[in-house]
């Protein structure tokens, strides 16, 4: 097994995820199975009871891990799945070892941090990193580490003091430091300074680690000059030394990484190139393509039609609280060639209560819901908000803009319908009103109201469709059933599914037991769906989720195209950044099958290739 370590210095925020993400798909592209890990040195066991606020989203994986959001990018970016236990946290490291302790597996001696929470560690990562998760047997390649925080952090000692006994322990040729620091540009001359970046590295090799690479954060590509005094002063080769510069999407990171050779860099570290006559190791590339990268970035930066999304939700002053859902939204956008406009829409500015107290507040909240092409009440937990969600669920079906509801947004809308149509005005969720007479949304069985961490329902569960021929089924390829994740301890009462379907709801989606309603529509209205798990997790570049696309699509008048090619089982046709070239100005798309605009093959069956046009600016 080969490792990357990637650490961070001078400040946080650096994006040491996306940069750890995109060594992972250089040496993807390169041949490499890869894995990943993330080190939080915080004292949680997991991200599942901090506030978003805090920590940004809690991501959810196939096992029901509740973890940092930057695993949410490693799947992303490398198409995997983790587990649980590729979140490291010092909470599971103290809490495994004191289980040890109290066990007497250390037959007595004196507990400390050297050498029990070092070893602790150690073994922790070599374990996880044999466990495969791209869906293949045996284990990856290379296990790419990412540390949280910043190099002399005092959570973070442990740690470092672990990953420098590690690379002694795995060796040289199987250990490779990739340290990403900042750059600052000051002054009106714009003068790149180093001095940050010197004595961060300092800092490091003074804990016993020294680094191989230095990725530079920066406004703009390194200068010359300076990367010979970074590489005098930090004793790092200059070819070792990548510019990570300011650029229009996140996707533009592994080019750089590309163009600058990093991943040569990387393997070379790794004694995974070879040299000479000599074969490398592994049968890895030096020259990477990354096509559809290449090509998704750059479609990214070139639409100019929006569609304008209104995330009407509790956090939104925070992007990162909702991130799998803006990756999510993006991902169907360039799908249907739409740039993505997210409206930020607080729900308790679309409240009663703020018409009063702050008007042009509430004005101007209605003025960008009603402004919207669509309309997304993503989950949330709390009662703050709630009306504001419940108005902007009633304006989305009343006036037949294409609706999106997960989690407490399916919940919401339920409730909704409960008030609105069927006349129950004290329908609620026992969450915000445990004496309702009309509990519309009830405690689960299996949760628990005493302990918060871990205790909902959790992780990937099989949602089976009811009605064939519902939106839903469709966008996931009329299939029969499908396996998404969840997070929740309150459900729609089954005990009042006779009655709200008797208001229109159609509830097209359930568990195996038909008890719990996963999925909701409403048939006579353009895109009204609600979902009780959360599709945003397993969204992927270029394999957006289904019901994004959905609503991306029924926002921009492209569902019932996108529907059709979705039930065929060619999806070639599916607008998408496979064949496409820029000449600089404009963009052409050459599909393998049925280029007649619409993703409809011809009646005749023909390719002629004649170009069309399908209603956006983009030839087909």
């Amino acid at each position: 097994m080969k490792y990357v370590l990637v650490t961070g210095g001078v400040v946080s925020g650096l994006g040491k995820g996306v940069t750890a993400s995109s060594i992972g798909v250089v040496l993807k592209a390169s041949g490499l199975r890869v894995t990943s890990i993330k080190i939080d040195p915080y004292l949680n066991t997991d991200a599942g009871t901090m506030s978003p606020f805090e920590h940004g989203e809690v991501f959810v994986l196939d096992d029901g891990g509740e973890v940092d959001l930057d695993l949410g990018n490693y799947e992303r970016f490398l198409d995997v799945k983790l587990t649980r236990d590729n979140n490291i946290t010092t909470g599971k490291i103290y809490q495994s070892v004191i289980d040890k302790e109290r066990r007497g597996d250390y037959l007595g001696k004196t507990v400390q941090v050297v050498p029990h929470i070092t070893d602790a560690i150690q073994e922790w990562i070599e374990r996880v990193a044999m466990i495969p998760v791209d869906g293949m047997e045996g284990p990856a390649d290379v296990c790419v580490i990412e540390l949280g925080g910043t190099i002399g952090d005092i959570e973070s000692m442990p740690f470092i003091e672990a990953l420098g006994q590690f690379s002694y322990r795995v060796g040289p040729g199987n250990f490779c430091l990739v340290h990403v620091s900042l750059v600052p540009v000051l002054n009106v001359v714009g003068e790149q300074k180093t001095k940050p970046t010197q004595h961060s590295v300092r800092g490091l090799r003074g804990l016993g680690l020294t680094p191989n690479i230095l990725a530079c954060r920066s406004a703009k590509p390194l200068e010359e000059n300076v990367k010979e005094k970074l590489s005098q002063f930090c004793h790092v080769p200059a070819a070792n030394i990548i510019t990570l510069y300011d650029v229009s999407n996140i996707w533009h990171i592994p080019l750089l990484l590309r163009d600058q050779k990093a991943h040569e860099a990387i393997l070379r570290e790794l004694n995974l190139l070879g040299s000479g006559r000599e074969p490398n190791l592994l049968g890895v590339a030096k020259k990477l393509e990354l096509e559809e990268w290449t090509k998704r970035a750059t479609l990214c930066d070139m639409l100019q039609e929006p569609v304008k999304i209104a995330m009407v939700g509790k956090y939104t002053g925070l992007s990162d609280s909702y991130l799998s859902v803006l990756k999510a939204l993006l991902h169907a956008s360039i799908v249907c060639h739409k740039k993505l406009v997210v409206e930020w829409v607080p729900a308790t500015d679309l409240e009663d209560k703020t018409a009063k107290e702050a008007p042009d507040v509430y004005k101007a909240a209605w003025k960008l819901l009603k402004g919207a092409d669509g309309v997304l009440v993503p989950g949330g937990f709390g009662d703050r908000g709630v009306q504001g969600k419940i108005l902007a669920a009633k304006y989305a079906r009343e006036n037949k803009v294409p609706f999106l509801g997960i989690c407490l947004g399916m919940q919401i809308a339920v409730i909704e319908i409960a008030r609105s149509v069927l006349g129950l005005n004290d329908a609620d969720s026992t969450e915000f009103d445990p004496e309702t007479k009309n509990p519309c949304v009830i405690f689960m069985p299996e949760g628990s109201k005493t302990h918060m961490g871990g205790t909902m329902r959790l992780g990937t569960r099989r949602t089976y469709f009811q009605v064939a021929d519902c939106k839903s089924a469709k966008l996931y390829g009329n299939a029969n059933y499908v396996d998404e994740r969840h997070r929740h301890r309150y459900e729609v009462n089954p005990d009042m599914i006779p009655e709200l379907e008797a208001a229109g709801l159609s509830f097209v989606g359930k568990d195996e037991t038909g008890r719990r309603m996963e999925i909701v529509e409403l048939p006579d209205h353009p895109y009204f769906v609600g979902v009780q798990f959360h599709p945003e997790f397993k969204s992927r570049p270029g394999k957006p989720s289904a019901l994004f696309l959905g609503l991306i699509a029924a926002a921009c008048g492209q569902l019932g195209n996108v529907m059709q090619i979705m039930q065929t089982s060619n999806h070639d046709a599916m607008p998408s950044t496979k064949g496409y070239t820029s000449n600089g100005s404009t963009l052409t798309y050459m599909p393998k099958t049925y280029p007649n605009g619409n993703g409809v093959k011809p009646a005749n069956g023909s390719l002629n290739g004649t170009i069309y046009s399908n209603g956006n600016g983009v030839h087909v």
